[in-house]
């Protein structure tokens, strides 16, 4: 399994991994990391002190303090991911792209007919 997610997940979990990701923002990496002052999710620039640690895998979600799970992100873009992973954030894009007012899923124009087709 990889490092930088750990199932289980319970309040000491949190608290240790939130002591390290506390130790993380004193090193080299992480200085030099928010230094391109990119954000991780809107690639917007922003000053380095704008920046925020960002776990890509949430502490409450089982995810850990290591450099695969840890972004420098923007503060919009941190409070709008809150507690989701990755794949919940791309979910929820599909479902608001495709979505139509009436709730309903909007088919892609002549998919239904070209599917029938095959």
């Amino acid at each position: 399994m990889s490092d930088w997610i750990h199932i289980e997940k319970d309040p000491k979990h949190i608290a240790r991994e939130k002591l390290k990701a506390q130790e993380m923002r004193k090193t080299q990496w992480w200085l030099n990391k928010i230094s391109r002052g990119i954000c991780h999710y809107c690639q917007k620039t922003f000053s380095p002190d704008k920046l925020t640690m960002d776990h890509v895998v949430p502490l409450s979600r089982g995810g850990r303090s290591t450099k695969g799970n840890i972004v420098p992100c923007c503060k919009e873009c941190n409070n709008k991911k809150k507690y989701l992973t990755p794949a919940e954030i791309v979910l929820n894009k599909l479902k608001q792209q495709n979505a139509s007012p009436q709730g309903d899923m909007v088919q892609p124009e002549n998919k239904q007919e070209d599917s029938l087709q095959s």
